[in-house]
């Protein structure tokens, strides 16, 4: 087996190294078929309003919400799949 050369030369071929395999490891996984992961969260589509207003379409471990954003106040939270109907009279809008 070959040594990696010493010094600033030996440092550069590893770091070169560890991004070309970072950079190709994805891709010849999907060329294999091989799938990692599926993100748990993830921002499904955004638009903006006005110029500090936006509102995003999220979806949250099968869950999705509609995330309405300004300069106003905090973020709100509205759930688009509801499990149950919402009390008479009462909102369904959640805000943290």
């Amino acid at each position: 087996m070959k040594d990696v050369p010493e010094g600033r030369a030996g440092r550069a071929i590893t770091s070169f190294g560890r991004v070309a395999g970072s950079l190709l490891r994805p891709l010849l996984n999907r060329m294999r078929g091989v799938r990692g992961p599926q993100p748990r969260l993830e921002l499904l589509e955004r638009i903006m309003l006005a110029p500090r207003q936006s509102l995003s379409l999220v979806e949250a471990e099968g869950r999705r919400f509609l995330v309405a954003t300004s300069m106003d106040g905090g973020p709100a939270f509205y759930p688009l799949d509801r499990r149950r109907p919402p009390a008479p009279g009462r909102a369904s809008r959640v805000s943290w």
